[in-house]
């Protein structure tokens, strides 16, 4: 999402094994009467959170549902995959 960009909703549980379970729901991007519902699981790791699951989907206005692609949820994860540039094949890591 973008900065500043405030959601319409937002609700926050504790599971009993202490991860956390939240749903948010934000304008659309391209149509701020759409919606984006996500769903996502986090668990306390130190002295941050990590998300552990995630779920998007897109809701227009005429009813319609559309799950989105998943994402990289964690900077770990980001970390540990190499960066592939171009047709070259050539890899960063």
């Amino acid at each position: 999402m973008s900065t500043g960009q405030k959601y319409k909703a937002r609700f926050n549980t504790s599971l009993p094994n202490g991860d956390s379970l939240s749903l948010t729901v934000w304008p659309g991007k391209t149509d701020p009467t759409a919606e984006v519902i996500a769903v996502q699981i986090s668990r306390r790791t130190g002295d941050s959170w990590e998300t552990v699951g995630r779920i998007a989907v897109y809701h227009t206005t005429d009813g319609k549902y559309k799950l989105l692609p998943e994402r990289q949820v964690t900077s770990t994860q980001l970390k540990a995959e190499a960066l592939e540039i171009g047709a070259s094949g050539e890899r960063y890591e």
